[in-house]
């Protein structure tokens, strides 16, 4: 035979198990906060902007040109790769005199070209704000350098420079994202294991799990007895009435 849930299971299900949803929703919440502020390390975020102008000059804009390439586009994909690749953070490496590999600081930069203009934005992160400011400024300032000895071209300016704010905020962790997903995590799993444990439960408890389950009629019932009903408390009002009754005819 199929087996159904109705609503009204499902809600005495919860009720039941109420008590242990709101301990692991709670601790969850509570052990993602506390790994969130205490345990993981603050990141800040610093930018800089620069400008490709629209007419790169010199003998590579005339040999792109020749060969049939959209010169603004090119040079922004080149520039793209050129600001990451080991020629320009090394150099980034010696002037800050970082403790990093040009590997390590390329995965702190990330470059993008806004939209479909000739802007590129240089986004470091990095546990210290005042370090990233340092490093985005220093990247757009070196690659500004040695553009010029790389593709002899003379055509980039920096729009705008990072700066260290009075009171940065961190861009990672987010603590509050954080605990709304451990909250929404914490619940589902506590009601997904309240409902296991009902599952899981095969204890017989009224005359209806009887029926429902072992497809039995109930013919009887034995009815719950209060202690001070029980057979020696009754004999012992018995002989107190006797013995009450004696006194009185005497």
């Amino acid at each position: 035979m199929e087996e159904t849930i109705s609503l009204r299971e499902i809600v005495d299900t919860l009720k039941k198990r109420i008590v242990m949803i709101v301990l692991i929703t709670l601790l969850a919440v509570g052990a993602s906060g506390a790994v969130s502020y205490l345990m993981l390390t603050p990141i800040y975020q610093a930018s800089t902007q620069i400008l490709v102008s629209q007419q790169a000059s010199g003998a590579a804009s005339s040999a792109l040109q020749a060969v049939g390439f959209d010169v603004d586009s090119k040079y922004i994909e080149t520039y793209n790769v050129i600001l990451k690749s080991p020629y320009i953070l090394d150099e980034v490496i010696n002037e800050l005199n970082l403790p990093a590999s040009h590997r390590q600081l390329n995965g702190q930069l990330n470059v993008t070209q806004e939209g479909q203009s000739q802007v590129v934005t240089i986004q470091v992160q990095d546990p210290s704000p005042q370090l990233a400011v340092d490093i985005a400024n220093t990247t757009a300032a070196v690659f500004q350098r040695e553009i010029s000895n790389l593709l002899r071209v003379d055509n980039v300016v920096v729009l705008a420079e990072a700066e260290l704010l009075e009171n940065p905020a961190p861009v990672s962790p987010n603590p509050g994202l954080n605990m709304a997903i451990a909250f929404v995590v914490g619940l589902m799993t506590a009601v997904g294991l309240a409902f296991l444990l009902e599952y899981l439960d095969q204890t017989l408890r009224t005359e209806e799990d009887i029926e429902q389950y072992l497809g039995l009629p109930v013919i009887g019932a034995v009815a719950q007895m209060d202690e001070n009903d029980g057979p020696a408390n009754s004999r012992s009002k018995r002989l107190g009435r006797e013995g009450n009754d004696e006194k009185s005819a005497s």
